[in-house]
């Protein structure tokens, strides 16, 4: 939203969070169509991030591009998309309620996949050619005339998403974190709100009919650059001009390089003396810009750090470096002057109350002047202990805002003397306690080196003894091995032996009984006497066999 007016200050202060966002270009300013190229995208809803959008002039040249856009027409069909699904051209061109019906029916995957498409070429990482494409899917949603706020109504929400991003060329529509209404999004597109996501006012805005309100579409005067149509956030600074009669804002930067500022006759002292002025565009009117420099320093350099004042004092050098009266000059190189010493270290407080101070000092010499110069007349007493009461005035409050700022430093600088002094005694008691804990840490970890020493030297000596007793544990078990082979070996040898033996005397015995038992029975019967004999002696081989 826009920043409250400061209380007290002309509509020139009045800084609205504006946008540097790219819109149409005024038909009836070509100069708008020289600065159309592409800047580095950020993601943000300024015109950092849009391009060039074609107005009504440039479709002359058009008719003239049909085989290029021929050429890249094909490009863009011949981006991935079937018979059931919508690709970035059907939806620059194709009915609205058709492509409607079609979107419903496909996945949020592929709808995401569409945005991030266009997103891809308002990035710019695809080089010339995906620019070129986006221009072209551009020039075909702006001449379409069937895209009314009635037949927007019938799109699909992603769909319109993508219309509104074409054809402003701004990618923060389809950020993710966007959820604008379907109305907004209409409103927008058919240029009755403002595109800046931090202003979405009506159009146009407080009902201004000035020419470039009523001829720039989707122009906002309370919030865009009436030259290059752009809109940022920036506020309270010197970049941003406001003109006192109509209230149109202009960047300062665009009005130095368009020639609108630059010396005229002055309306203050009426010396005639050359004064830094700037004209605005809308009404053609001129406002004096050194006490607008004054008046911005006064109310927002107290809150400015280093690099916003280099910022600043920056600007109000390019302002007056064509500067032709003396005070102009001065303030030129008192900028100059105010900005090497920062950039040098010098504090954001002393230069803020230097620049402060130099400009009441100009102030008060261009007063003197004026007196001086005034055809010589005579001032009255009592006129001129008024003059020198408010000077003396003025500078006793210049002297007391002084002394406060020093005073306050002062205490500042004690403040931070003493709490130095005490962190330095903490960090002192800190490196003590640090050295003593250190020491001891050391002897710790001498301590726990040498019980390591030890272990490694008992576990050398057991790992000796265990080898060895391993070496003897082999040893035995071979020997072991020896005398149980041996013994089994001795086993059977004494066990065949005395089988052995026993055999031999069962075999005497038999032998013998035999023998015997033929000499006494040799008188009995021959056959049956042979039949015995027979059988004993079979029984006396089956024997030996069986030993």
């Amino acid at each position: 939203m826009l920043p409250p007016r400061p209380n007290g200050l002309p509509p020139s202060l009045f800084l609205a969070s504006s946008s540097d966002a790219r819109a149409s270009t005024d038909n009836q300013d070509p100069r708008m169509n020289s600065d159309q190229h592409r800047e580095s995208p950020a993601e943000s809803a300024s015109s950092r991030d849009t391009w060039p959008v074609i107005d009504a002039a440039t479709q002359v040249k058009l008719e003239n591009q049909k085989a290029e856009d021929g050429y890249y027409e094909h490009s863009v069909i011949h981006r991935p998309a079937s018979a059931n699904k919508v690709s970035l051209l059907d939806i620059a061109r194709e009915q609205v309620d058709i492509i409607s019906e079609k979107m419903y029916l496909l996945p949020n995957e592929y709808l995401e996949e569409l945005k991030g498409r266009v997103r891809g070429m308002l990035e710019g990482n695809g080089g010339p050619q995906q620019r070129d494409e986006f221009l072209f899917l551009q020039r075909l949603v702006q001449s379409r005339s069937d895209l009314t706020a009635k037949s927007l109504i019938k799109a699909h929400k992603v769909q319109l998403e993508i219309l509104v991003a074409i054809n402003s060329g701004i990618q923060f529509f389809l950020h993710q974190s966007m959820n604008l209404s379907q109305s907004v999004l209409i409103e927008v597109f058919v240029y009755k709100r403002c595109r800046n996501i931090a202003c979405q006012s009506q159009l146009p805005a407080e009902d201004c009919h000035c020419e470039i309100c009523t001829n720039r579409k989707g122009f906002c005067s309370l919030c865009m650059c009436v030259i290059c149509n752009k809109f940022d956030f920036e506020v309270n600074t010197c970049r941003w001009i406001g003109c006192d009669s109509c209230a149109h804002w202009t960047h300062t930067d665009c009005a130095i390089r368009d020639k609108e500022i630059g010396p005229g006759p002055s309306t203050v002292n009426g010396l005639g003396s050359a004064e830094m002025q700037f004209r605005c565009r809308a009404c053609n009117r001129t406002s004096e810009l050194f006490g607008w420099v004054k008046d911005v320093f006064q109310q927002c350099a107290p809150t400015w750090n280093g690099e916003s004042l280099i910022r600043e004092l920056t600007i109000v050098s390019k302002i007056f470096r064509m500067s032709e009266n003396t005070r102009g000059r001065q303030l030129f190189w008192k900028s100059e002057e105010l900005i090497e010493k920062l950039k040098g270290g010098v504090a954001e407080t002393t230069t803020c109350r230097i620049i402060l101070t130099s400009l009441q000092e100009l102030e008060i010499d261009s007063s003197k002047s004026y007196e001086a110069g005034n055809n010589g007349r005579m001032i009255p007493p009592q006129e001129a202990c008024n003059r020198i009461a408010a000077v003396v005035q003025e500078a006793m409050q210049t002297m007391d805002i002084v002394a406060d700022e020093k005073m306050r430093m002062l205490k500042r600088a004690r403040q931070a003397l003493e709490t130095c002094d005490h962190e330095l005694e903490e960090k002192v008691k800190e490196v003590a306690e640090l050295k003593l804990e250190r020491q001891r840490k050391r002897l710790q970890i001498d301590e726990l080196e040498g019980i390591a020493r030890l272990k490694e030297a008992e576990a050398d000596m057991f790992q000796l003894k265990a080898d060895e007793a391993r070496r003897e544990a082999d040893r035995l078990q071979r020997i072991a091995l020896a005398k149980s082979g041996k013994s089994e070996e001795d086993y059977a040898s004494s066990y065949l032996k005395q089988r052995l033996s026993e055999a031999e005397a069962e075999k005497q015995f038999l032998f013998e009984k035999i023998k015997l038992q033929d000499q006494s029975s040799r008188s009995s019967q021959g056959n049956d006497i042979g039949d015995t004999s027979q059988e004993l002696y079979c029984k006396i081989q089956e024997i030996l066999k069986s030993v």
